[in-house]
């Protein structure tokens, strides 16, 4: 099954037809800038251009930085607040005239690296983390998501998480690769004793990187690698619509 997935963030909203059963693009993806203020209307017409675009004429999953209930968008992290309390499933499913799933970022994130990525086959207690201008998390016990989780917002010597052991806080503070393992290590220790969990899948683009910052990195849980990277998203949010189809 063929379905377009498209994934809106802070600066950029990326759009690919996805080959469910595979998990992988069928063709190339589209990205358009996020619109500046990234008010509600203004990205819907955005969504709108991608489904033109691919021509598009069937249900779409789309991924926001936000926690998603019922299509309803209830925070909004890196884009405008006028998108809390919107009925975003139904806002973009008028512009672009087709049913919408919405979903949080990471969890869609989360869906793919479960389906087709790091986490395919594995049981129990799943963390997926993306590390970047934030810290996004999806949670997924013997495979089935969890939604919603906001582990980047725990707090942790008064700050959220994020603040400290994002990818933006590494480059924003200078902290060499061990100095943010060591950030990276107090808040992966701290998520343990919490919820214990049996496998932590690091993603977000400095994953790529990840020989730079692993071995610094010291926690009880096993910790690997994302491996879809900057597609994950996509490819979730694909698949959650496919689903519900």
């Amino acid at each position: 099954m063929e379905i377009l997935g498209i994934d809106i963030g802070g600066s950029g909203i990326k759009g690919a037809i996805v080959d469910c059963n595979k998990g992988d693009f069928v063709g190339d993806r589209l990205r358009i800038p996020t619109p500046q203020p990234s008010k509600p209307q203004s990205v819907a017409k955005v969504v709108a251009r991608i489904s033109s675009h691919f021509d598009w004429d069937a249900p779409i999953g789309c991924t926001f930085p936000a926690v998603v209930k019922r299509g309803v968008t209830l925070t909004a992290a890196n884009v405008d607040k006028g998108w809390v309390g919107t009925d975003a499933a139904a806002l973009l499913g008028k512009h672009t005239g087709n049913p919408v799933l919405m979903l949080n970022d990471a969890d869609a994130a989360g869906i793919a690296e479960m389906r087709f990525g790091a986490g395919k086959g594995v049981d129990g207690l799943v963390v997926i983390l993306t590390l970047g201008t934030g810290i996004g998390s999806s949670l997924f016990m013997d495979g089935k998501l969890v939604p919603n989780t906001e582990f980047g917002h725990l707090v942790i010597r008064g700050k959220d998480a994020e603040a400290r052991a994002s990818d933006r806080a590494r480059e924003q503070k200078g902290f060499t690769w061990k100095q943010w393992g060591k950030r990276l290590s107090e808040y992966l220790q701290y998520l343990e004793a919490l919820i214990t969990p049996d496998l932590y899948i690091i993603g977000g683009g400095v994953s790529k990187r990840y020989r730079n910052f692993f071995p610094h990195i010291k926690c009880d849980t096993q910790i690997v690698p994302a491996q879809l990277r900057n597609r994950a998203g996509i490819i979730g949010a694909a698949i959650a619509a496919a689903e519900l189809m």
